[in-house]
């Protein structure tokens, strides 16, 4: 796959509505997880998504129409595309697919809606909740709004939907099929029914999420956009642009398992198989991007899985930023590959923060609290959903 290139990033998390302001988010946590407005459990809202800027003169006239999610995703293409400096007038829009992760879309808008319906006594609901809650708007805004008319769908994978997106996005530009993409995910999940359903689960933190720690009490709830542009390095050159890293390679598997207990074979299926598809030996890893969520569960398991795919002892730095971000769930596959590339270009790996003490059975270099330099030449971002769906990508230097 070392024909697709990443040309452009762009990031809407709880860190900032720039790319900038997420980097520097990452090397120095200082964001404090609060409740978000209404709602007694710990979360981590976007503050603001400055919607006039974003989608003025686009085919999104009033941020009425739009689910939250696919706001943010709106937001989040917008910058990834300045950043690549791509139009629809300087390409041919038929050949841009629009492909983006979403464990959950239209939470927010059915959320409103049963509100006033169930509680306020509203007699019918809205007729924007349909197109509003369609779990492919995210895919559909974009397309609208930026005027690609290539291959446009939404993966729902959960927690990996991000990262299969991105998985999928280059396996259609490395085939021929599409010159470029716009990738990632979204999800905007911080409702009062959707926060009390993961309540019942029992994974919430009760105040800060602590990945890899002796002290991990579970995770906390984020929501965001992450996207990447990526496209071929010959469509690359005939526009003049230099990209920022290459798609090396990407690997997804299923645990045929459980529904929720995470599997540490069918995490190692998926990083072997992206490490595979990327031709590189897995002593090229420099950093990996865990999924890290700060559950007793997925942390332990996903230690035994790196241990099995790199060597009990040659596990390479790793870090979860989830520490830092939350975890935004469809988007976070999205935006750990952001977090995972600026690394590379950085040579700088973002901390696990909130690393109270070491857990001795996670026993990884989790790059605890503060940010290291460290030269980079491969990294790996990983994610692994409920219902044993994983997924991971291996990104280079061009």
């Amino acid at each position: 796959m070392k024909d697709v290139c990443v040309s452009g990033l762009g990031a809407l998390t709880p860190l900032g509505a720039s790319l900038e302001e997420f980097w520097n988010g990452l090397v120095e946590p200082s964001l404090k997880f609060a409740p978000p407005s209404g709602c007694p459990q710990v979360g981590v809202p976007v503050a603001e998504i400055r919607s006039s800027e974003f989608i003025t003169g686009s085919a999104v006239s009033h941020p009425a129409l739009c689910d939250r999610s696919a706001l943010l995703a709106v937001a989040a293409t917008r910058s990834a595309l300045d950043d690549a400096g791509l139009t629809a007038d300087s390409c041919d829009p038929g050949r841009i697919a629009v492909i983006i992760g979403s464990g959950a879309a239209g939470v927010a808008t059915l959320d409103e809606e049963y509100e006033r319906f169930y509680r306020q006594g509203q007699p019918r609901l809205s007729p924007l909740t349909v197109p509003k809650m369609m779990s492919s708007s995210a895919a559909s805004w974009i397309s609208m709004a930026f005027g690609f008319r290539g291959p446009a769908f939404v993966v729902a994978s959960a927690c990996a939907s991000g990262t299969h997106a991105i998985g999928i996005a280059a396996q259609l530009i490395e085939s021929g099929a599409v010159d470029a993409a716009v990738c990632g995910g979204t999800d905007a999940y911080l409702a009062e029914g959707a926060l009390s359903a993961w309540q019942s689960v029992g994974v919430l933190s009760e105040d800060t999420c602590r990945p890899f720690a002796a002290g991990r009490t579970g995770l906390v709830l984020a929501e965001g956009a992450g996207v990447l542009v990526l496209e071929s390095a010959e469509h690359a050159r005939a526009r003049g642009f230099v990209p920022r890293a290459r798609v090396l390679g990407a690997g997804s598997s299923a645990d045929a398992g459980h529904l929720t207990r995470p599997c540490a074979e069918g995490m190692a299926s998926a990083m072997t198989s992206a490490l595979r598809a990327a031709g590189v030996p897995r002593t090229e890893i420099d950093y990996v991007n865990a999924h890290g969520t700060g559950t007793i569960a997925n942390d332990l398991t996903e230690t035994a899985a790196l241990k099995t795919v790199f060597g009990v002892d040659s596990v390479p730095a790793m870090s979860s930023t989830k520490g830092t971000t939350g975890h935004a769930l469809g988007a976070s596959g999205g935006i750990e590959a952001l977090a995972a590339l600026l690394a590379l270009e950085h040579g700088v790996l973002p901390p696990t923060a909130h690393f109270d003490a070491p857990d001795p059975a996670c026993d990884l270099d989790c790059v605890p609290n503060t940010a290291r330099e460290h030269r980079t030449r491969t990294v790996m971002s990983n994610s692994f959903a409920f219902g044993g769906l994983n997924a991971s990508v291996v990104f280079g230097r061009l």
